[in-house]
This record gives C-alpha cells, structure tokens and sequence, in this order.
C-alpha cells in the first residue's frame, strides 16, 4: 500500500449469517436505497425477492443470500445519502467479499446477483454430495500457540482439518469431520478457549478446490468484472486488488482460502485508516478486538437506518 495515499475510512461488508425475514424485511421494504436495489435484484431472479425470502425464512437459500447482499449494500448507500459517509478503502471478508466488490465499482448489482445465485446452487448442490459430514467450529480465547497445539493433535491422529477464518489473535474457525467435534471442542476448552457458534456448511480451505472450479466454470464465466474505482483490500492477504482478474480471482478464492483479518488490520492500518463503518448485520468482524483496538467502529443496522441519525458518520478525507 503507498503510504501517500493514506486515508481514514474503510467500509467493511461482513461475512454471511442466516439473518430472520424479520429482521431484515421493513428496512428492505422502506429503506431509501432498499426498494430499488429489491426491484433489480427481484427482476434479476425472476421472482419477487422479498416474498421467496419470506417463505424461505430461518435457512440459508438462494433468496437469504441475495437479501443479505442487497441489505448490505442499502445499509452503504443510505448511509451515503443520510450521513455523508464517504470510504476510502473497501473491504469483504468472507461472503462480504461480493458486495464490496459491487461497492468498489468492479461488478454491477445484477452481476452481482447472479454471482450470489449460481455461487448458492453450486454451494448447496457440491456439500449435498462432498463434505456431507463437515462443519466449522468458532472458538475465541485461544491463543495462537494453543490453536497450533490443537492443529498438532488433529495431525497426529491424521484427522481431516482446516483453519477457516484466523479472526484476531485468540481467535479462530477450524473445520472438522463432525464425527470430531467433541473431541475438538472439548481440546478447544481445555487449552482455556471458549467455542461459540458450530456452522455449515465449510468454507474457506484448500480441500474444496473443485468447487472452485464449478464456480468458476458455471457461473463467473458468465459475469463482466471490470478495475475496482476505489481501492478494495484481499480478506485473504490484506493485498491490494487493483484490477478486474484480481477481483475475481478475490472473490473465487473465498472457497478455497482462509480468511485472514489482522492481515487486513494491518494493511488498513498502514493506509492510515482509523475508522471502520460496517455495513451489514455483523457479530464478528466489527466486534473483535483486532478491530475495535486498532478502529473506531461504527455498524450500520437495518433497525438502525430507519431511525433518524443522531450524528454524521465519518466522512474519510478525498
């Protein structure tokens, strides 16, 4: 990163959880920016989004996927129009890596969407068939040299792992048969670490390289990429990606490549940056201390963006 350039506000897309109907549904329906970005993407699918999303509601499908970006980015856009946010730096860890890419000007909104679908339908149909028995277990309070220990142990037994997310310095997401999990959590617990959420289904690691091909393949082929309009930082190395091929290729190695958060705090960090605004519903990558001791941090809610702000949010120098 050239330190010439440094700035002071990244925008941060979280990664994706299943988000309830409910807590989504009156900012997607009265939100400023919501409405429009509902219509695109419901003419995009071919259905109204919001209903399917309603029917579907509790489980990730196709249409919680497509709402969960488009509530995204609404949250960026509105808070654009409400507040002056103005980023400088874009960055997605995880599934947030689609809509920054929409937010960084290198994919449009429809693209986007047909990235989100095909990426769904080749998610489902690939851990419908490989992986069946795999999940991914967060713990926090376990310090690297402890996690490393854990790692050792799953070697030895020649037990299939991978680390998923290395979150902050005490916290991780290792994948695991599931037939491993309690042991996995009870080594977790026992070197002083404190497992939160079991998900499914995995991400993040090398083993799943041919569903990067069928990604690649059946649905990126079909999408036009072009050179991000503001700089956009790799969840994978805190790289700057600079070009079309190097968004892509970003959003492609999500399948395969672990997320690496404090290599993005530092890369931020070294631009300059002390403010994050994170656009999305998040649980994660705004509250770790990586980020909360390095940032001033403020999330943007969808119950949050239909109240009338109190105060303008950091506008980043131009």
């Amino acid at each position: 990163m050239d330190n010439a350039r440094a700035t002071g506000t990244a925008i941060v897309f979280p990664g994706i959880s299943v988000t309830p109907y409910a807590d989504l549904a009156k900012f997607l329906m009265l939100g400023r920016s919501a409405r429009a970005l509902v219509a695109e993407a419901s003419d995009t699918l071919g259905y109204h989004l919001l209903d399917r999303y309603r029917d579907e509601d509790g489980r990730f499908t196709e249409s919680s996927r497509v709402s969960f970006l488009v509530s995204c980015l609404a949250l960026a856009r509105d808070a654009e129009l409400r507040s002056g946010l103005r980023p400088d730096v874009v960055v997605g860890p995880s599934f947030g890596g689609m809509p920054a890419a929409v937010y960084a000007g290198a994919v449009g909104l429809a693209d986007a969407v047909r990235m989100t679908a095909g990426w769904s339908a080749c998610v489902d149909r690939y851990f419908a068939e490989h992986y069946t028995d795999t999940v991914s277990q967060s713990c926090a309070r376990l310090p690297a040299v402890e996690l490393e220990a854990v790692l050792d142990e799953l070697r030895a037994r020649d037990e299939w792992h991978d680390v998923a997310c290395y979150v902050d310095s005490d916290f991780a997401i290792v994948s695991v048969r599931e037939a491993r999990l309690p042991w996995l959590v009870e080594r977790m617990r026992a070197r002083g670490g404190l497992p939160l959420a079991t998900m499914r289904p995995p991400m993040h690691s090398p083993s799943f390289a041919a569903l990067r091909e069928e990604v690649d393949r059946e649905v990126f082929s079909r999408l036009v990429f072009t050179d991000p309009v503001l700089p956009l930082v790799d969840d994978h190395d805190g790289g700057e990606v600079r070009t079309a091929g190097q968004v892509r290729d970003m959003v492609l190695d999500g399948i395969v490549a672990p997320v690496r958060w404090l290599s993005v705090v530092a890369a931020l960090r070294a631009r300059g940056v002390t403010e994050l605004v994170v656009a999305g519903q998040d649980s994660l990558w705004g509250r770790v201390r990586a980020s909360t001791d390095n940032f001033t941090v403020t999330t943007l809610t969808a119950r949050r963006a239909l109240v009338p702000p109190a105060r303008r949010l950091p506008a980043g120098r131009t």
